[in-house]
């Protein structure tokens, strides 16, 4: 896709938030991208524009039968100031393998990723520098035609937005209590489970406001088939240190494909630790815990990056994970990566990639 980005002057910019009060997706930038789909014409007509609404038809296809997909990444500002974004790449490849599921034309990725570059280059003074701070982006593809009818949409939007951010659950490192639902199921394999879409997440409202009430930060869903093997929390993947192994669940067409996870495998088996991706009961995870077997538990995911997990319920039965406190392996897992992220780390595995600001201008 050779088109021009065309950029649209904001007639009056945004009063910044304080720094020590960002919390998560509260607060978003003053200009925003947006390009529409066509049969006729495909991918079209790319813009930055002034963030604002946007019209859609009472009978937009988004409203009835939920066609979305979306994506999240982040911006960071290295301490020599230079902008490095964290293997967009792989997040664009992933929004293909959604809109695949979810029957949405393909994105250009390196195009999108050039405009997610531009983006950030035009708010680059957004982006907070405080510990565990970025910017956070979040490109999403809603169905817009007008039409009833449970029939794909034939007209498409395409919007990344951005929001200067701090850790996702407060305090980055301190332990989350995650509770295991056993009654509501998120995804089954064959369903979309794997896909980043907001469905998946409407469908995982309902139990982790009962999580909530019952005194746990987010919710661990086990398999919508049997009920006992576990997938992902609901924010996260989620990783297991048993003795000197970590495991994890195998992917299996019901579990997000995390990029943070795919960088955590990664990192871990460049250390030289062994990990196995499987199947894992709930009940063999909790006999691991009675024999101290189990070390660690800690969730991935761009949001949170690592989250440490203090507290598992089960049913009526709870472990307490390393003392309900941070573990060695999280904490060098997550010094490492936030390190890369923001340019203090030597990036070994070549993950980041530089806003080259002067480069990423546009034309009004």
């Amino acid at each position: 896709m050779g088109q021009s980005i065309t950029f649209h002057k904001a007639d009056q910019l945004k009063k910044k938030p304080d720094a020590g009060q960002l919390g998560f997706g509260k607060y978003f930038t003053d200009y925003m991208f947006e390009m529409d789909y066509t049969l006729e014409k495909g991918w079209h007509d790319p813009k930055i524009v002034p963030y604002g609404p946007i019209s859609l038809d009472p009978a937009a296809t988004i409203f009835h039968y939920g066609q979305e997909v979306f994506e999240g990444l982040k911006a960071y500002r290295a301490e020599d100031g230079r902008i490095l974004l964290f293997r967009p790449n792989k997040n664009m490849e992933r929004m293909n393998q959604s809109c695949a599921r979810l029957n949405i034309p393909k994105i250009d990725e390196k195009f999108v990723v050039k405009a997610i570059k531009k983006l950030v280059a035009v708010e680059q003074d957004w982006i907070p520098n405080q510990p565990g701070q970025s910017l956070y982006i979040r490109p999403f593809i809603i169905g817009t035609d007008a039409a009833l009818g449970v029939h794909p949409s034939s007209m498409y939007k395409l919007l990344i937005i951005l929001s200067p951010v701090g850790s996702y659950f407060g305090n980055s490192m301190s332990p989350v209590k995650i509770y295991v639902e056993d009654e509501y199921v998120r995804a089954v394999k064959g369903g979309v489970g794997f896909a980043k879409t907001s469905g998946n997440y409407a469908a995982s409202l309902k139990a982790q406001t009962k999580s909530e009430e019952l005194g746990f930060d987010q919710v661990l869903w086990l398999d919508g088939v049997e009920h006992k093997y576990i997938e992902e929390v609901g924010s996260m993947n989620i990783f297991f240190k048993i003795d000197d192994e970590v495991w994890t669940p195998a992917l299996n067409g019901s579990i997000l494909p995390g990029v943070t996870r795919n960088s955590v495998i990664a990192l871990l088996k460049h250390w030289g630790i062994t990990v196995k991706e499987k199947r894992i009961s709930v009940k063999k995870l909790f006999k691991k815990a009675e024999k101290q077997q189990l070390k660690e538990v800690f969730g991935t995911g761009t949001a949170a990056v690592i989250s440490p997990v203090g507290f598992l319920k089960w049913e009526d039965h709870v472990i307490k994970v390393a003392n309900g406190e941070t573990g060695k392996l999280s904490k060098k897992l997550y010094d490492t990566l936030t390190g890369i992220q923001t340019g203090k780390q030597k990036d070994e595995l070549g993950w980041t990639e530089e806003v080259k600001v002067e480069k990423e201008k546009v034309t009004e």
